[in-house]
Formats: C-alpha cells, sequence, structure tokens
C-alpha cells in the first residue's frame, strides 16, 4: 500500500500481516486532571496500554497479536524469547502463547545488580511460571538475542517447531502492533477533538517508540514523540530507534524519515536499567497517590519521571497537550517491594 501524506484521508491497511487477536483495544485515553494541576503546566492525558487485557497488560501485547500471527503461520508449536529477570515481555508472550495452545521456553538475564533474594520467584517471574513457561537464567551483559536464538536451534534439533521473538518483541513484525496504535490514538484524538502537542514515554527495545513514530509518519501526523530511555545513552538509542522506524516503514510500503524526528532523553536512566532511581521512586509515588495509577519500576516510571522533570524544566508550552503512553508493568513491583516500602518510609 501507499501511505497517504493526509492525516484526514490517511489509513493503514494492517489486515495483509497475520495477525492473532490478544488485546484489548481501543485502549482508553484520560486526562490526569489532579497531575496537571499538581505541576501547575500543561494538560496531561493517558493512553492506558496497562489496559490491554492479556496477563496484566502492557505494551507488548500489541505486538504480540502480530508476532504469534507470523509464528501460527509458519506452523510453530513453541515461542522462544529473552528478556531481564523482570521482563513485561516474557509475562505476556508465556500468556499469550497459553492463549494460542503453544509451549514458552524464555531465557532471563540477571542484568539487574544487588537484587532481594526473592527477585527470581516474585513479580513477573512467578507468572512466567504460572502460565508453564521453562525458564533458563543467563548472567549479565550477554547478546540474549544470540542466546536466544542458540537456544531456538536447540529445541530445533529436538524436535520442535519453535519460533523466535527478539526481546521486547522489537523487529519490524512486533513494530506493527504500535503502528496500529499510532492509527488508533490518530483516531481517538479525532473523536475526542484534541490535537496532542507531544506523545511522552519509556524507550527500551525500541519496537513501541519505532511503531508510533512510524505509524505517525505514514498517516501524516506531525506528532513528536519523546522517548525517555531506561537502559541506553542518547545517541545509541536513537540509533537504534531510527533503524527500527526504517525497516518497519519499509514493510509498510511508506517512504522513510529522518533520525532527526528521533528524539530521546537520557536523563532519567539513573544507575542503569531495571535499577530504578530516586526520581523513578517518586514518579511512581506521585502517579499513585494523585490518580491511583500503578507505574513500574523498569519502564513506565522511568518515562513518567521523565514526563515530570521536563514540564518542571518548562520543556514543554503551559499550553501543550500531552499524551503519556503507560506502557504497563505493575507485576513487577512486587519484586522491588523492599525499596518502594524504604521510598515511602522516608516521605
Amino acid at each position: 500500500m501507499e501511505a497517504s501524506t493526509s492525516a484526514d484521508s490517511a489509513r493503514i491497511d494492517l489486515g495483509v500481516f497475520p495477525r492473532v487477536a490478544l488485546c484489548h483495544q481501543p485502549t482508553p485515553i484520560e486526562a490526569m486532571l489532579r497531575l496537571s494541576d499538581h505541576l501547575g503546566g500543561p494538560n496531561i492525558f493517558i493512553k492506558r496500554d496497562d489496559c490491554t487485557g492479556l496477563a496484566t497488560g502492557g505494551n507488548k501485547t500489541r505486538k504480540l497479536e502480530f508476532l504469534v500471527g507470523e509464528a501460527l503461520k509458519q506452523n510453530a508449536d513453541m515461542l522462544v524469547t529473552q528478556g531481564a529477570v523482570q521482563s513485561n515481555h516474557v509475562r505476556q508472550t508465556a500468556a499469550a502463547a497459553c492463549r494460542v495452545g503453544l509451549r514458552c521456553h524464555a531465557l532471563l538475564e540477571r542484568r539487574v545488580p544487588d537484587v532481594s533474594q526473592d527477585y527470581e520467584e516474585t513479580g513477573n517471574v512467578l507468572l512466567d511460571r504460572l502460565f508453564g513457561a521453562s525458564i533458563e537464567f543467563r548472567g549479565p551483559g550477554l547478546d540474549m538475542n544470540a542466546e536466544g536464538l542458540e537456544a531456538t536451534e536447540r529445541l530445533r534439533a529436538e524436535g520442535h517447531k519453535p519460533y523466535f521473538i527478539p526481546g521486547g518483541g522489537s523487529n519490524e513484525i512486533g513494530a506493527l502492533g504500535y503502528v496500529s496504535c499510532a492509527q488508533e490514538i490518530s483516531m481517538q484524538s479525532d473523536a475526542m477533538n484534541i490535537n496532542f502537542d507531544w506523545i511522552v514515554m519509556a524507550t527500551g527495545s525500541t519496537g513501541t517508540q519505532a511503531g508510533l513514530v512510524a505509524g505517525l509518519h505514514a498517516l501524516g501526523r506531525d506528532l513528536p514523540v519523546m522517548g525517555i530511555s531506561v537502559r541506553q545513552p542518547r545517541e545509541a538509542q536513537i540509533k537504534a530507534v531510527h533503524a527500527l522506524t526504517e525497516r518497519t516503514l519499509a514493510k509498510i510500503n511508506a517512504g522513510g524519515i529522518a533520525s532527526s524526528k528521533i528524539i530521546v532523553d537520557d536523563g532519567y536512566v539513573g544507575d542503569g536499567y531495571g535499577v530504578p532511581a530516586a526520581s523513578t521512586l517518586d514518579a511512581i509515588n506521585q502517579a499513585a497517590r494523585l490518580e491511583g495509577l500503578l507505574l513500574d519500576p523498569v519502564y513506565s516510571g522511568k518515562g513518567f519521571a521523565g514526563l515530570i522533570g521536563l514540564v518542571k524544566a518548562n520543556f514543554f508550552k503551559p499550553s501543550d497537550r500531552i499524551l503519556f503512553l503507560h506502557t504497563g508493568g505493575s507485576a513487577a513491583l512486587f519484586a522491588y517491594e523492599e525499596m518502594l516500602l524504604s521510598a515511602q518510609s522516608a516521605k
């Protein structure tokens, strides 16, 4: 298909790609009235992709609709994937496998240092096991996609028909889930008669930001997406997001995009992936106390901290309408209980 450049008429035909219905959609957009008032800044809204439905929800479910669709097309009997120990993606992949009658095998990287004794037993790991996933642990610093591909070939040699899904579901197939979300946001924006000035979100394995940017670009929507990095330095994250955005645009037969359109702020990473900074813990507390909203310590908490920090730094205009994309992950809160309670008692 040829993507139109008119925001009023553009539609992206995703029906040509294999897809499995896993997701509650459209997810709601809600005004964050108390937070907006508390910060005294722009009008803040939230896109509730924590409400996608599968296994407590989250952004990976949109990606898995296309990834599992492709796996079934290839007659797979098993999904293989990888992530950090408290991976939201692995939890949703294991649940998706159950939904379609496949097995799931996951490699979990011990990426986060100095964790509590039950870190590998609670939160997302507990849910992985509840969904019947078989698990292998790996030490930190490995090329986990390479490890996952090696495990996939080992399982194939054992007689299985495995389909490998990269970390975060972040390839041009998975990113189609957020091309679809871009179209959904565009339609909701029109229906609500609200022209958002910015989307703000946590960015990690790149598929969510790349899919959104690709979808908005193909629709002709000039809506910037601010990615708050949860792991990589700014330039590395921009390079990775841009590369996947280009591959995603090619997959939907849309024109390319300049790397200058990829926007990343790396000021909220703290001490590294999966390690909540003080700003992360503060953001989790503010979302809970002001909006009754649960964020996670790895992704959405850092993304929300970035949103708050940018508002306080007057990055946005007072008249701006900001849409925060909630990527889910509240199940991981239970693996960070001691840290969260310590932050509460310090107030």
